[in-house]
C-alpha cells in the first residue's frame, strides 16, 4: 500500500532535511509548552484569555506543535496525494525561518506581556503562513484526481487567511486597545485556528492517511463532501454568532459541528472495518483516543454554550481540544509519518528502502504515550477540582513524554543516516 501511495512519486519527494526540519522543531515545541505550564500549573485553572504564560504555551502548541506539523506534513505530503510536485524548493526553507524564530518571538512577548515582541512575532508568524498559503494553493489549484482532499485544503487556507488577520488585529489590541469584542474575536481566532484550519487538514488527510496506514480501501467521497459543508456551516455560523450576539447561529454551528464530526468518525470507523492489516501499533492508539476526544470536546463546547456549571469551563474546554484532540492525534501520526517518510528516502546496501519498522525505536514511543495519558488526565482533573499540585504532576508527564518523543525524532534521523551510509 506504501508502494502504491507514493509509486512513480519520488520525483516529488522533497529533500529529507524540509519535511524533517519541521517535526524535529514541533517535538522540541511540544516540550516547550509543558515545560511552560509545569512552571506556571497554577495559572491554567481559571485561565480565560490575556497575555501571559498560558497564552504564550497555547501558542506554542498551536504554532509551534501543530502548524509546524501541518505545513511539513503539508509540502510532503500535498504533492504525492495531488501527483503535482512543488514548483520550487527554497520557498519552504523560507517560510520555517520566519516560522520558528516568529513562534519563539511571539510566545515570549506574550509571557511578558510585551507588545513589541508579539507584534514583531506574529508579523515574522504571518510572513511564514502567507508562503506556505502560496506554495499551497499553487499546488492545490493543479489537483484534479483527489479534489475532496484538495476542497478541504482550500477551506483550510480560507480559514487561516481568518485567523491570521484576528491573530494580528488581536495582538494589536493589547497595546492600543482598538477592538470593541476583543474577548469574542479572540474566541473566533481560536475556532478557526483548531476546528477550522487544523480541523479541516486533519480531516482531509485522514481521508488518504488512515486507509493507507490501516490497508485499508479508498473510503467513499460523498460523506467526506457532506463532512466539509457541514464543517463550513459551522464554522461561518459560529463567525456570525459571535459577532452579532445571536445564539441561534450558535446553536445552528453546534448541531453542524457534531453533523461534521459524526461524518468524519462514520469514515474512520469505515477505515477501520475494511483494513488488512489488524494490528495498527501503539500510534492507533493515540489516533483512536483522539477521535472520542473530538467528541468530548464538542460536548464541552455544548456545556459552555448552555452555561451549565462546569468548574473551569472554558480551560477546560480549551485544554481538550489542544492537548487533548489535536495533540493526540497529531502525535500519532507523526509516528507513522516520520518513519514512512525516512523508509522512502534510504537505501541499504541492497538499494531497496528499509521497512519503516527499522527505522522506529518502540521505547521512546511507550513512554510518550503512557506519560501522554496520564498528562491529559492529571491536568483536566486538576482544572476542574482547581488542584495546582494536580495540573503540575500532569505537566509533569507531559515534559517527560515529550522529552521521548523527541527521542523517537530523533532516533528515525540516525537510522536514515546509517541507512543512507549503507551499514
Amino acid at each position: 500500500m506504501s508502494s502504491a501511495f507514493l509509486g512513480g512519486a519520488r520525483d516529488r519527494l522533497l529533500p529529507v532535511s524540509i519535511p524533517f526540519r519541521f517535526f524535529v522543531s514541533a517535538a522540541l515545541f511540544h516540550l516547550a509548552a509543558w515545560g511552560v505550564l509545569l512552571l506556571e500549573a497554577d495559572q491554567l485553572g481559571g485561565f480565560t484569555g490575556g497575555p501571559g504564560p498560558i497564552l504564550a504555551a497555547t501558542h506554542l502548541a498551536t504554532l509551534g506543535v501543530f502548524a509546524m506539523t501541518a505545513i511539513g506534513a503539508s509540502y510532503q505530503l500535498l504533492p504525492v496525494v495531488t501527483r503535482r510536485p512543488l514548483a520550487r524548493d527554497w520557498p519552504t526553507r523560507l517560510s520555517f525561518w520566519l516560522l520558528s524564530p516568529g513562534i519563539c518571538l511571539l510566545a515570549w512577548g506574550m509571557d511578558r506581556s510585551s507588545p513589541g515582541a508579539m507584534q514583531t512575532g506574529a508579523a515574522l508568524v504571518c510572513s511564514g503562513l502567507t508562503v506556505f498559503a502560496m506554495l499551497t494553493a499553487d499546488n492545490l489549484r493543479r489537483a484534479g484526481s483527489v479534489a475532496v482532499v484538495a476542497a478541504h485544503g482550500w477551506a483550510a487556507l480560507l480559514a487561516l487567511v481568518g485567523l491570521a488577520v484576528l491573530g494580528m488585529l488581536l495582538v494589536w489590541d493589547f497595546q492600543t486597545g482598538f477592538l470593541d469584542d476583543h474577548a469574542g474575536l479572540a474566541v473566533i481566532h481560536m475556532v478557526l485556528a483548531s476546528y477550522g484550519f487544523m480541523g479541516l487538514l486533519v480531516a482531509g488527510f485522514s481521508l488518504v492517511l488512515v486507509p493507507m496506514f490501516a490497508l485499508s480501501r479508498s473510503l467513499p467521497q460523498r460523506p467526506g463532501w457532506a463532512q466539509l459543508v457541514l464543517a463550513g456551516v459551522s464554522l461561518a455560523s459560529f463567525a456570525c454568532g459571535r459577532w452579532t450576539g445571536n445564539t441561534a447561529f450558535n446553536w445552528l454551528a453546534l448541531l453542524a459541528g457534531f453533523g461534521a464530526a459524526g461524518t468524519y468518525l462514520w469514515l474512520m470507523r469505515a477505515a477501520m472495518a475494511r483494513r488488512m492489516r489488524k494490528r495498527l501499533g501503539l500510534s492507533f492508539v493515540l489516533i483512536r483516543a483522539s477521535w472520542g476526544l473530538l467528541g468530548i470536546s464538542l460536548i464541552l463546547g455544548a456545556a459552555l454554550l448552555a452555561d451549565l456549571p462546569i468548574p473551569n469551563a472554558p480551560a477546560l474546554f480549551g485544554f481538550l481540544l489542544l492537548a487533548g484532540w489535536l495533540s493526540t492525534f497529531l502525535m500519532g501520526i507523526l509516528q507513522r509519518i516520520m518513519p514512512f517518510l525516512a523508509s522512502m528516502h534510504a537505501s541499504g546496501k541492497s538499494g531497496l528502502p528499509p521497512p519503516p519498522s527499522d527505522l522506529t525505536p518502540q521505547t521512546p514511543l511507550k513512554i510518550h504515550a503512557f506519560c501522554h495519558f496520564g498528562a491529559l488526565a492529571c491536568c483536566a482533573a486538576g482544572i476542574i477540582m482547581e488542584t495546582t499540585a494536580l495540573i503540575r504532576l500532569g505537566a509533569v508527564f507531559g515534559c517527560v513524554g515529550a522529552l521521548a518523543f523527541v527521542g523517537f525524532a530523533l532516533i528515525v534521523l540516525l537510522r536514515l543516516r546509517a541507512f543512507q551510509q549503507g551499514s
